[in-house]
């Protein structure tokens, strides 16, 4: 009884911090002078990441396995993995905006587990068989950090995709415009002309090309270094997770590898990563090509998470759930 009311005040401490963090997050992105803000956003996300992690350890101490057994405990160490990444970007370079990307996932997943979507899944349970394992830390472990890093990257992938669209449509309408004044040019009276003229370049002069230029493509080079970075490392995690548990198999049901519709997805996953990965060392494509890779790895890893518990088929469907309807 301890042990579930200390899980629910924690649980519901962490998803109210997280929400108020990413309020003070948004807030300040918008008012760059607030610099108080920032520093409440970074205490919030603290504060919230060690309730995640005395949650994760309460269910881990009184149900004795290591809470990764089913679908909340899965969402709940995921948001866990994305308050780590988010550390780590903070470490390496504080006071940074890229937080604001990947904060919001973590109140995501962290609200649909905590919310009233999923039936009898907050209480754990004896693990089955199948389950009672060393492995079962080393390979699920692996695979939701492999899936938080990899989220996480696509996302700083995704945002690079947006902000270079919206470049090559500016371009394309300063284009338009060009093309619509010379038109002008030939229809109005030198007058008028001369006044736009004028009034063009007075705009001009106080917004030079090259300053509104500039902080843009910083954000598009930290973007694609920083989503590299972190999708690279995921793929690490996601190889070794892969490989414990092709072992975990073999020692479970006598076969490394099942074709399962898990185990395919989780494959098709990886070669996703892996053409991403080779297409950064190819210098001749430009950053916008592995971000569209990285934004198909994106909508592939929750098919992969989510698909096998919505069809509750194959060998991995112990995470499977059901959905209220009220």
């Amino acid at each position: 009884m301890i042990f579930s009311t200390l899980e629910h005040i924690l649980s519901h401490i962490s998803f109210s911090m997280v929400s108020v963090v990413i309020t003070l997050q948004l807030i300040t992105l918008l008012v760059n002078e607030i610099v108080g803000l920032y520093d409440s956003f970074e205490k919030g996300m603290k504060m919230t990441f060690f309730c995640l992690t005395g949650l994760l350890v309460t269910r881990w101490v009184y149900w004795k396995h290591f809470p990764l057994s089913d679908l909340y405990e899965s969402l709940i160490f995921l948001s866990w993995s994305f308050y780590i990444i988010h550390m780590i970007l903070n470490f390496k370079k504080p006071k940074n905006n890229l937080s604001a990307i990947i904060a919001p996932s973590a109140i995501f997943t962290q609200g649909f587990a905590t919310s009233g979507l999923l039936t009898e899944m907050h209480q754990s349970a004896i693990l089955v068989p199948a389950l009672q394992s060393h492995w079962l830390m080393m390979h699920v472990s692996m695979m939701i950090l492999g899936y938080a890093a990899l989220l996480c990257g696509s996302l700083l992938s995704i945002a690079l995709l947006i902000i270079t669209f919206q470049k090559d449509i500016k371009k394309d309408i300063i284009i338009i415009f060009d093309k619509r004044k010379h038109l002008l040019n030939e229809s109005f009276f030198f007058g008028e002309i001369q006044y736009m003229n004028k009034k063009g370049n007075i705009l001009q002069s106080a917004y030079p090309p090259s300053v509104r230029n500039y902080y843009r493509s910083r954000l598009i080079e930290r973007l694609d270094h920083w989503g590299s970075c972190v999708i690279s490392l995921g793929f690490i995690f996601l190889t070794t997770g892969i490989l414990s548990g092709a072992v975990w198999a073999n020692e479970a049901w006598g076969s490394y590898w099942n074709w399962d519709p898990k185990e395919t997805w989780a494959f098709i996953t990886w070669t996703i990563f892996a053409i991403y990965l080779h297409i950064r060392t190819n210098k001749n494509f430009q950053s916008a090509n592995s971000a569209i890779v990285a934004f198909i790895g994106f909508l592939i890893i929750w098919i992969c998470y989510f698909g096998v518990n919505l069809l509750r088929i194959g060998l991995h469907n112990y995470g499977s759930f059901t959905l209220t309807l009220n």
